[in-house]
Order: structure tokens, then C-alpha cells, then sequence
């Protein structure tokens, strides 16, 4: 393992590693010990009691934060006619059908979101060796299937993220930036642990939250206590 840096072993001094601390309590700490020259994301991990081998224990879908996420998302569309208009009235960063396909297998993947209507997902799913390991590809779960394209361009530029268990049942979220006070930090990770306690799966037996924790981007991870939800 990769020797941490000086900051990050003076950061993570003031952790104690063996305590779970309250949400809020645990949020002002992230904040506190951040030491990178960027405004850091804030990320919280779900650690569940799940058998992702299972269909049904597979978490996966997004959710709008109430405080946004404080990045600014560069949304694309895949859309014809007058739902490419829709797109583009509701601020879509960039609209097309065909030749956006083209354009993506070309090379270009600057943008965070890609989102397009059913009937052009015929010619995007030529675009899932591209678009699929870097989470891009669009998927009814996430909401980003769908002919309400004006509601899905709105929601990923206001604050949607997506959230997915990976194959050791972590569920890896951003809930805003080092630079929010911790209350809309809160009001977000709220709002991300009611989703994922809703969608605890019947077939889970026991505990189904393992561990919770909040890290910025650099920073080391602090525990929280999540039966203080």
C-alpha cells in the first residue's frame, strides 16, 4: 500500500478512528481537516449486508439532492424532432441524434450526463463499449431513458446524482462540496440514507447498513453513527 502524504497523516490524527460520530458532528470534521487547494467534493460510503450476485440486492438509481451538488454538470441529449427542442429549451448543453452518436465514437466524452429518449436507444447502445465503464450510458433506472427530457435535463443540472453497489455492496455518493456549511451537507446525506433504507431488499436478512462514513476528496474517512439519523 502506497504511503500516505504528510497532510493526510495530520488530517487523519484528528479522527478517532474508533468512535462513530453524529452526522453533523461528523460532517464539521470533514470540513475541518480538508486540506486540498480545490474545493473538494464531499462523498459519503454505504457499506450494506448485500449479495450483489443477487438481481434483486443490486442497489442502483439517482436521486435529486435538495442543496445540489455544487458542480456544475455538462448535460448531453440524444433526441430528434421536438423533443430535441425540449432539451435544448430546458438547457441541455448539447442536443443531436445520428450525429452526436458519431461524434461520441469519434472520441469526444467531455460531458457528466448523457440522457436520451427510447426510440434513439437503438443507435446508442452502439455506444456501450464507450459509455458503459465510465457510467455514462443512459438507463431508465437512473432516469435517464425517458421522454420527459425537459424534467431530466432540469434534474441532472439541479442537483440529480446516481448512486450503484459496487461488487462489495459499497454505495459511493457526492453529497455537495467542502465549501457547503454543514447543514445543506446534512440536509443531502439525509436525503441519501432515506432513499437507501427505503430500498432495502426483502430478501436481506439481518442488518442491512454495515457502516456509513464521509471523506472529501483527499481527505481520510470519518464514521458515522447512522442510528443517529
Amino acid at each position: 500500500m502506497a504511503k500516505k502524504g504528510k497532510k493526510y497523516q495530520e488530517a487523519a490524527k484528528q479522527v478517532d478512528v474508533t468512535k462513530a460520530y453524529a452526522p453533523k458532528e461528523a460532517l464539521e470534521l470533514v470540513k475541518n481537516i480538508d486540506f486540498a487547494k480545490f474545493d473538494a467534493t464531499v462523498e459519503t460510503v454505504y457499506n450494506l449486508n448485500v449479495d450483489t450476485k443477487q438481481a434483486d440486492q443490486q442497489l442502483r438509481g439517482a436521486v435529486v439532492l435538495p442543496n445540489g451538488t455544487g458542480k456544475t454538470q455538462t448535460v448531453i441529449v440524444f433526441a430528434k424532432g421536438e423533443k430535441a427542442k425540449e432539451a435544448q429549451d430546458a438547457g441541455a448543453d448539447v442536443v443531436g441524434d445520428d450525429d452526436l452518436v458519431q461524434r461520441i465514437q469519434d472520441g469526444w466524452l467531455d460531458f457528466d450526463v448523457a440522457i436520451a429518449t427510447p426510440d434513439m436507444m437503438g443507435q446508442v447502445g452502439r455506444l456501450g463499449r464507450v459509455l458503459g465503464p465510465k457510467n455514462l450510458m443512459p438507463n431508465p433506472k437512473t432516469g435517464t431513458v425517458t421522454m420527459d427530457v425537459a424534467k431530466a435535463v432540469e434534474e441532472s443540472k439541479g442537483g440529480k446524482v446516481t448512486y450503484r453497489t459496487d461488487r462489495d455492496g459499497n454505495v459511493h455518493v457526492p453529497i455537495g462540496k467542502v465549501s457547503f456549511d454543514a447543514d445543506k451537507l446534512l440536509g443531502n446525506l439525509n436525503t441519501i440514507n432515506d432513499t437507501i433504507t427505503r430500498l432495502r431488499p426483502a430478501s436481506v436478512k439481518g442488518a442491512f447498513i454495515k457502516n456509513v462514513s464521509v471523506a472529501s476528496t483527499f481527505g481520510p474517512g470519518v464514521k458515522i453513527d447512522f442510528a443517529q439519523f
